[in-house]
């Protein structure tokens, strides 16, 4: 799939025009549409003591956003690019879902969730819900890493955890396809509970075991012109891909989304790995959804 239009959803405080600024080498590969979205919540155009709505706040908080877009439209303009824009009044996510659908868009850009845990086992998580029903890529966009810096160019060195699941293989076959990518880094994360009570050789067995696929991930990503680099870590899943990240110097996450909308109170309380990097890492997250169905 191109990414040939793409859906910047921005509070301005947490998304800045720096980091599209960061993401335009995808106009590289087909980029040439971007919309622009800002939802004004109603708790924030509401009088001080939630009595009632202020008409003159919202009319105050959508010029004030129209300023901002227009200044941005001017840059894409100059570049040849083409541009829309939605300043709304609604519940956040569902102006994400809605616009997502009317621009058929192909890359939605988000800043991090300020959900709190209660909020998200009443209510499912904003990501979740934007994933599942847009069946539309996410980058969850952070703009600060660990040393400080905003990568330039988020897409240029990737890292893709898998668990050889058909997840894993969807976000494969979406990177692969994206040619301004320069090198992946794979990396497969083993259970170390697995592990307990085996033998020196059995631990070796899987080491190498696990080594042979990521091996035929970097094969597939060569094939397609993008170098591979195979990384076997141990531990909690999260906190080593965070781990892997620093230490091979990648510019983003970027991992599979599982279709586990049947079973939504399940990732309430238990969560998932996608959700678990894009809430905690330091590191922008891809989050690639379930292939749609024919």
């Amino acid at each position: 799939m191109d990414i040939r239009k793409l859906l910047f959803v921005t509070k301005f405080e947490d998304l800045r025009f720096d980091a599209l600024q960061s993401l335009l080498d995808l106009r590289n590969v087909a980029l040439n549409h971007v919309v622009f979205l800002n939802v004004i919540e109603r708790e924030n155009v509401a009088m001080r003591r939630g009595t009632g709505y202020q008409k003159e706040q919202e009319v105050r908080l959508r010029e004030k956003a129209n300023i901002r877009f227009i200044d941005w439209a001017e840059t894409l303009f100059e570049m040849g690019m083409e541009v829309g824009v939605y300043i709304v009044v609604g519940r956040f996510v569902k102006q994400i879902i809605r616009a997502a659908d009317n621009e058929d868009v192909d890359l939605i850009v988000i800043g991090p969730s300020k959900q709190g845990k209660m909020e998200q086992l009443l209510s499912g998580s904003d990501l979740t819900e934007i994933i599942h029903r847009t069946g539309v890529p996410v980058l969850v966009y952070k703009n600060r890493s660990r040393n400080g810096t905003n990568p330039e160019k988020p897409f240029q060195r990737p890292l893709l955890a898998t668990n050889w699941s058909s997840a894993s293989h969807n976000a494969l076959k979406f990177l692969k396809k994206l040619t301004i990518i320069e090198k992946v880094h794979v990396v497969h994360v083993a259970d170390e509970k697995s592990l307990q009570g085996t033998s020196a050789m059995a631990v070796q067995r899987t080491r190498k075991e696990s080594r042979r696929k990521l091996e035929e991930i970097c094969d597939i990503l060569e094939e397609a012109g993008i170098e591979g680099r195979s990384h076997v870590y141990i531990g909690d899943t999260v906190d080593e891909i965070e781990k892997a990240a620093e230490e091979c110097q990648a510019t983003m996450i970027s991992t599979g989304a599982s279709n586990r909308s049947w079973n939504a109170w399940r990732e309430r309380l238990l969560g998932s790995i996608p959700k678990a990097l894009a809430e905690k890492s330091a590191f922008s997250t891809l989050i690639i959804p379930p292939e749609k169905k024919k």
